[in-house]
């Protein structure tokens, strides 16, 4: 199994715990069919859309840094990075730049974080200077610094682990 296919499954399971959390689960009677029939078109689309954040984010790791780069082309800088795989692959438009990104959707803690999540970092002497996705497991991809190419950390590494500053949850409209 690849690294890709686990964190695929990690993001499955937990999108599942979820989405199970939030909608719940219908009991399986005449009248609750039709719910049911919404809440897995509302499921397989909200897991498709993850699937695909994630796949596109991983499928750029190695692509360079470049200060304010917003192409795989040309290279990415932090936000650039994060913009580039939401408007890609959910049609999000994030602002670039991270602490204008860290005002965006929902405040979530860092025991409920969720793949996907965007995870904020003090790297520059400020606030939410550095945004990278949240994959799981204690795990993100970001595109880091000079020098540096779009890569995985983790997050319990002293580095991050000093330096974090939040999580913000940003989904699509439905």
């Amino acid at each position: 199994m690849t690294n890709l296919q686990r964190l695929r499954g990690l993001a499955l399971t937990s999108t599942c715990a979820l989405l199970f959390s939030l909608v719940g689960i219908a009991h399986a009677d005449e009248t609750t069919e039709p719910l049911a029939a919404e809440n897995a078109t509302f499921f397989d689309r909200a897991t498709s859309a993850l699937d695909d954040t994630l796949g596109e984010a991983l499928s750029l790791l190695g692509v360079p840094y470049k200060r304010g780069g917003t192409s795989p082309t040309s290279g990415f800088d932090c936000s650039g990075f994060v913009r580039h795989v939401f408007q890609e692959s959910a049609g999000l438009i994030l602002p670039h730049n991270a602490k204008a990104m860290a005002r965006e959707g929902e405040t979530v803690d860092k025991q409920a974080l969720q793949p996907g999540d965007l995870v904020f970092f003090n790297t520059m002497r400020r606030a939410f200077s550095h945004v990278g996705i949240y994959l799981g497991d204690g795990k993100f991809v970001h595109s880091p610094r000079k020098g540096g190419k779009v890569r995985i950390e983790d997050m319990q590494e002293s580095y991050w682990k000093k330096r974090y500053n939040g999580a913000r949850r940003v989904a699509p409209d439905q």
